[in-house]
């Protein structure tokens, strides 16, 4: 007996939400997601919120992480 299964949509977005996708590049941001992570970045958001973003965005702190680096 063999069993096959294939990963679905639900359990790539477990995956990608729980940040165990890491070793892809982080997805492009919506234009919303963009000016959250300027804001972020200028000190506009508090460290509080930004967690919560980020618990929802993982690629948020990607982003964040990779603007830091250039910079």
């Amino acid at each position: 007996m063999s069993i096959h299964f294939t990963v679905s949509d639900l359990t790539r977005n477990l995956f990608h939400s729980l940040g165990l996708d890491h070793e892809r590049a982080p997805r492009p941001l919506n234009p919303e997601q963009s000016l959250l992570l300027e804001c972020y970045l200028a000190g506009q958001v508090p460290e509080s919120a930004w967690t919560d973003y980020v618990f929802e965005t993982p690629d948020l702190a990607r982003h964040a992480e990779a603007r830091r680096s250039h910079h």
